[in-house]
């Protein structure tokens, strides 16, 4: 009896040690498919409501509404979101091209503006350095064509590899498939498989879906409509590159206090500056009145209830996630952050308790 007990210590320890490697070893495998997988769980999580709307009307037959959400999804959100990447990325291309080539006179605009500006400002400018138009055109052309030379070679790079962007949308549809149809089923074998208190699980568990709601909701949702509705005054106004313009203040959505401002308050200035008045003022109203107001309107509506995280919190893991992992940072970053602070909270209330 006395070397029992050693030696099931060993055989669990084996065990475990196994586990432990060939855990890794699948990480391994799947690593090259993180990001079509990690959408699919994204999607299969926020279009559960669509899932589950689907599969009142068929209740025999989960396979069935599961490809049916599938399908919405498709071609409500995936297909016009490719077209619209594409676009913007053609649009991207061809002021890179232009800034090159020299059509587009930085300096002209920017002589346009500061000849409009009381003399005041402008003595101050000049004092700044900005007095020196040539110098302006040669950081401005920098920065623009640095800017959109990286979505260019984003693009050559998706382009240059199109059987791996196939293959990963084929494995994010395919996966998306049985997430939404098993994913309740896969979340409760996790949460009994994890080595942590039941009670533990579901609160990260609970953490978890809580953040890529209200991320997915508050962060990505308002900025696409912030965005759409930038790139629909600047068509009525005839400013050209509404697609970037429009994905530009979508992203610059995530900038606290600034946020779309970034883009359509130099739009405006421009204009105002160029003797475009009407011009002028819609955008200043559009971006005031409707664009500014969209995130104060829509975010409670979406999202319902605060994350807990910090809002300086949320923009430094949203950025870190873009520098890591691109666009799907937007999510894993907020996410990382909130599982952080939630483990060591309940890490906390478990200290005390003891």
């Amino acid at each position: 009896m006395g070397g029992g007990a050693p030696g099931r210590s060993v055989e669990q320890g084996g065990f475990l040690l196994f586990l432990a490697l060939v855990s890794l070893a699948l990480l391994a495998v799947v690593l090259p498919f993180a990001k079509p997988l990690l959408w699919a769980m994204l999607g299969a999580i926020m279009f559960q409501p669509l899932y589950r709307w689907f599969l009142a009307r068929r209740p025999e037959k989960p396979s069935q509404a599961a490809l049916a959400s599938l399908i919405v999804i498709l071609f409500a959100v995936v297909l016009p979101a490719l077209w619209i990447g594409s676009a913007v990325v053609d649009e991207a291309a061809g002021l890179f091209l232009a800034f090159r080539d020299g059509d587009v006179d930085v300096a002209a605009y920017f002589q346009q503006v500061f000849g409009a500006l009381p003399a005041n400002i402008q003595a101050s400018l000049e004092r700044a350095g900005f007095g020196d138009f040539g110098a302006v055109q040669e950081r401005a052309s920098a920065f623009i064509q640095a800017s959109l030379g990286l979505i260019a070679t984003q693009a050559i790079a998706i382009g240059g590899s199109v059987f791996g962007f196939v293959l990963g949308f084929g494995i994010a549809l395919y996966a998306g498939f049985f997430l939404l149809r098993d994913g309740r089923a896969i979340g409760e074998a996790i949460l009994s498989a994890l080595p942590m208190e039941r009670g533990v699980a579901e609160r990260l568990a609970e953490r978890f879906l809580t953040i890529v709601r209200a991320t997915i909701k508050g962060s990505v949702v308002v900025g696409i409509v912030q965005g759409a509705l930038g790139a629909i005054t600047f068509w009525i106004v005839g400013i050209p590159s509404v697609l970037l313009l429009g994905v530009i203040m979508a992203i610059a959505s995530l900038l606290p206090a600034l946020g779309p401002a970034i883009v359509w308050v130099p739009a405006a200035i421009y204009l105002l500056a160029t003797g475009a008045l009407w011009q002028g003022v819609v955008v200043i109203v559009s971006g005031v009145a409707v664009i500014g107001m969209a995130d104060n309107v829509l975010r409670p509506i979406l999202v319902g209830r605060d994350t807990g995280i910090p809002d300086w919190l949320i923009l430094v893991t949203t950025l870190g996630g873009i520098a890591l992992m691109g666009l799907s940072g937007i999510v894993v970053g907020p996410l990382i952050c909130g599982l952080f602070l939630a483990a060591w909270g309940i890490f906390a209330e478990q200290r005390a308790a003891a």
